[in-house]
């Protein structure tokens, strides 16, 4: 792996970057990440300047090794917990021994997969029957007529057969192959970097990214594989550079990279906490789809339509009966609204959620925002000469605390 020189920034954060650490094709590729909202890179007179946006990993080019550390909302020790809340899978054990290096974020993926397909080889290998063609000196599954007949024209000395055998080669083994050879190029740790070659030999042959991806993507889980999903989860965010089904829609990054939008994974974290801390009690999420969407027409262009992150349903209020439920919708904010009032156009954006879902005679919605230290609760009303327009709860939610905690206390806060 050539040497590149390291360079470290904060999330938000910026760094100066000299004109011959970037090469053309570098330019190229940051220019691309630019477009989708990862960063910017501008052109100033000594050389480059490299600014983050609301994303943290690490981005691996042909000169320097760029590192993004989370700075503002969710410290990096806690970052791989959240993490693997959103995604609805276990934080491995092992992966902590790598959280305090500078390296932490991509270490710790690269060490959950690890450690999960570590877990996989010691049970064993799922083996499933796979089809193959082959030449061979004695006949083994069926003879295939047609290619004897038209190859050896009559010889039997090497026989063509068709075969249907239990091997290891299967996509769910390949696909998890392809992503440990992946995180060899993002690791910084040799001893990771060692433990991942190592168990990469494991594996069979495995498939271009590409083809890895595609097969992720059209895989099924059942009681055969099920226990190969919490290592594809990894996997899929190893391997599309930071994207995460259902939670980014990114199709990757074009150059070798782990790259995370926060503000899709706070969206992810909110969706998760606010089902799980109303669930018990009779609360379920709603889909937001067309059919409940607050829809613009008659303007330039097509139809516009606000869709909140999520949309609880609640239990009927008192004296309402049990048959009538309560709509309330909640937005993740990414922002430090711990420290800046809430802004004038998320209250318009919220106030229209309150009168579009809530009952008429208490229009509410709620705003969950990261808060590092502490849990926090205020509700802001908004007042019209004709009375009251709508309530809004903002939510701050400790990050530097476990997400089961977390959901102890928004459900407490909200109900």
């Amino acid at each position: 792996m050539p040497e590149r020189a390291p360079v470290r920034l904060g999330e938000y954060g910026s760094a100066p970057l000299e004109c011959d650490q970037l090469t053309p094709r570098d330019v190229e590729r940051l220019h691309a990440l630019q477009a989708r909202g990862h960063l910017t890179l501008t052109r100033e007179r000594a050389g480059w300047r490299l600014k983050a946006d609301a994303t943290v990993g690490v981005l691996v080019l042909d000169r320097v090794r760029v590192t993004i550390a989370p700075k503002f909302a969710i410290p990096g020790d806690q970052l791989m917990s959240w993490l693997a809340y959103a995604l609805g899978t276990p934080v491995p054990v092992t992966a902590r021994r790598w959280a305090t290096g500078p390296d932490g974020y991509a270490d710790l993926v690269a060490a959950a997969l690890l450690e999960e397909c570590e877990r996989l080889l010691r049970e064993g290998l799922r083996r499933d029957y796979v089809h193959r063609r082959s030449v061979e000196p004695v006949l083994r599954g069926r003879l295939d007529v047609a290619a004897q007949a038209t190859h050896r024209y009559g010889r039997l000395d090497q026989l063509h057969v068709r075969t249907f055998d239990r091997e290891a080669d299967i996509e769910d083994n390949c696909v998890l192959g392809s992503a440990l050879r992946a995180a060899l190029a993002l690791t910084a740790s040799s001893d990771l970097a060692r433990a991942l070659r190592s168990t990469a030999d494991g594996f069979p042959q495995v498939p271009a990214p590409a083809a890895a991806l595609r097969s992720l993507d059209r895989t099924h889980y059942t009681r055969l594989n099920a226990r190969y999903r919490p290592a594809h989860t990894w996997a899929r965010l190893l391997l599309r550079g930071g994207g995460v089904t259902d939670l980014l829609a990114d199709l990757g990054t074009p150059a070798d990279g782990l790259l995370l939008a926060m503000p899709a994974l706070w969206e992810a974290v909110v969706r998760r906490l606010v089902a799980e801390s109303f669930g018990p009690h009779g609360g379920h999420l709603l889909s937001v789809g067309s059919s409940v969407g607050i829809t613009v027409r008659g303007d330039l262009g097509n139809a516009s339509a606000f869709r909140p992150d999520c949309l609880l349903s609640l239990p009927g209020l008192p004296g309402h009966g049990t048959a009538q439920r309560t709509l309330l919708p909640v937005d993740a904010k990414y922002k430090r609204y711990d420290r800046h009032r809430v802004s004038a156009a998320d209250l318009h954006q919220l106030l229209t959620y309150g009168s579009g879902y809530a009952p008429v005679e208490a229009p509410a919605a709620v705003i969950v925002h990261p808060q590092p230290g502490r849990h926090d609760r205020r509700v802001l009303q908004v007042r019209g000469p004709k009375g009251l327009l709508g309530t809004l709860h903002v939510i701050g939610v400790d990050t530097r605390t476990t997400p089961e905690r977390a959901t102890e206390w928004i459900g407490s806060a909200l109900r």
